[in-house]
């Protein structure tokens, strides 16, 4: 018998009786909604400012709170942009075709946590927007055909979403490999930028990577409920496609056409944006050779909706259905910035960075950033806004020891791909769009964050 999993229908969990059900118990009794838990990190962030930090006067902080608030806007954007134009790929006909095609394959919990790993981690390496849709879209498509505890399915697509800090769309590697950009702290103490492949194309990065997403893999099949315990996908209908047709925005397909209806299924806005697109790329990869950063990602995503969407109004409705899961974030975004504003301006950031560099020498240097950075990511849950707290102390500690700058600046990218997986804010698109409550997930994405603490705190002394 299903039961249903929507986000608005009381769920009453069952008693423990292993401890993954212990750990998805407790974080149904314990963890409040991801808003509430960021006004109350906010509240111990604050008090613990005044307490301890440097600068913990009460104005110190009420300025820093509203700097971060209203500072963090822009860079909100751009990682909204992300999701967003992430969605309206994945959103595009002949990619659902492509995730439904896949998910008729898998015909069990083992053939779905091995269809979901390698799909989702390939496409979050390659955009964590896009990866986070693709899984899930991908969990609700193999969740109509198999009985599979929906939980236990979308935790399994978000741990192997976890990978994206050590992919293509790293904030901290596209910024450093990025010529002037405003968090490129390398090339503004050396005059240097640090290409990506000493960062996520070196095996300290890429193994522990691949290695997350096997090992989860492994363990995510013996982790599934057994099947008195199963807690099934409730189709309820509301899905992209079905919202597509109640787009209000949407023309009745017995409308006359007019000339605004025909402008908008044409193809010709769309082959105008994607000439501009194209030209300004090829003119500044023919002059400043290849690179990626936060907004060549985005203008290449946007062309690639566009060309999969075809015409500008499917984009367009595409976005305002992506619109639909991003209300979150627009709400949690400027409350983890007055965080990061009262860390950074109260000198908070700076004793938990310096505690640990303190102790450092150029071979530990790097694993004591991971560590630090596992504490601050769950603070401030953004890799970019991350590295403008936590950078501007450990870079100058890797230049005066002559540490490995890469794996230094890897080490908090790393963590917060550990670090999310407790940290629930990355976690509220994909439920929200999969449709079932972040606290059931959290619970089984509390085993990702163990096991990838240790591979990549390994890999980081470890691996070459």
């Amino acid at each position: 018998m299903k039961r249903d999993t929507s986000p608005t229908t009381a769920f009453q969990p069952a008693a423990p009786r292993g401890i993954v059900e212990g750990l998805v118990y407790v974080f149904e009794r314990v963890m409040p909604d991801p808003f509430m838990l960021s006004i109350c990190l906010t509240f111990f962030v604050a008090v613990l400012a005044l307490l301890i930090a440097p600068t913990g006067n009460l104005p110190t902080l009420l300025d820093s709170w509203y700097t971060g608030t209203f500072g963090i806007l822009a860079f909100a954007l751009q990682m909204i942009l992300i999701l967003a134009t992430g969605y309206a790929i994945a959103e595009a006909p002949i990619v659902q075709r492509g995730l439904r095609a896949l998910a008729a394959s898998a015909q069990t919990p083992a053939r779905a946590a091995l269809l979901v790993f390698p799909v989702v981690a390939i496409a979050a390496w390659l955009n964590w927007g896009l990866g986070l849709i693709v899984g899930a879209l991908l969990s609700r498509e193999i969740a109509r055909r198999v009985h599979v505890d929906f939980a236990w399915l979308v935790a399994g697509s978000y741990s192997a979403w976890s990978i994206c800090n050590s992919g293509l769309s790293s904030s901290i590697a596209l910024s450093q490999a990025s010529h002037g950009n405003a968090l490129n702290l390398v090339e503004k103490a050396t005059g240097h930028v640090v290409p990506l492949s000493d960062t996520i194309f070196a095996p300290f990065v890429f193994i522990p990577t691949v290695l997350v997403v096997v090992v989860m893999t492994a363990i995510f099949i013996r982790m599934h409920p057994k099947s008195e315990n199963v807690v099934a996908f409730c189709d309820t209908g509301d899905d992209a496609s079905d919202a597509s047709s109640a787009d209000p925005h949407a023309r009745p397909s017995d409308a006359p056409a007019s000339f605004a209806s025909r402008l908008e299924q044409s193809m010709l806005g769309t082959l105008l944006l994607l000439a501009l697109g194209v030209g300004y790329l090829a003119m500044e990869w023919r002059e400043n050779k290849f690179a990626l950063d936060i907004n060549t990602t985005i203008l290449i995503f946007l062309l690639i909706g566009l060309a999969l969407q075809r015409t500008p109004i499917a984009y367009a409705n595409a976005i305002r259905r992506a619109a639909r899961q991003t209300g979150s974030m627009l709400l949690q975004y400027p409350v983890y910035g007055g965080i990061m504003g009262i860390m950074k301006g109260t000198g908070l950031a700076s004793m938990i960075a310096k505690a640990f560099v303190t102790i450092a020498s150029p071979l530990s240097l790097p694993l004591w950033s991971y560590l630090s950075s596992l504490i601050i990511t769950l603070l401030v849950p953004s890799a970019g806004g991350h590295w403008a707290v936590q950078g501007p102390f450990v870079l100058p500690a890797a230049l005066s020891l002559h540490a490995s700058v890469p794996r230094t600046a890897m080490g908090v990218a790393m963590a917060e791909n550990v670090s999310n997986m407790l940290q629930p804010f990355w976690a509220v698109p994909i439920v929200a769009i999969a449709g079932i409550r972040i606290q059931r997930v959290m619970g089984y994405t509390a085993v990702t964050f163990a096991v990838s603490l240790v591979i990549y705190a390994a890999a980081l002394w470890f691996v070459g």
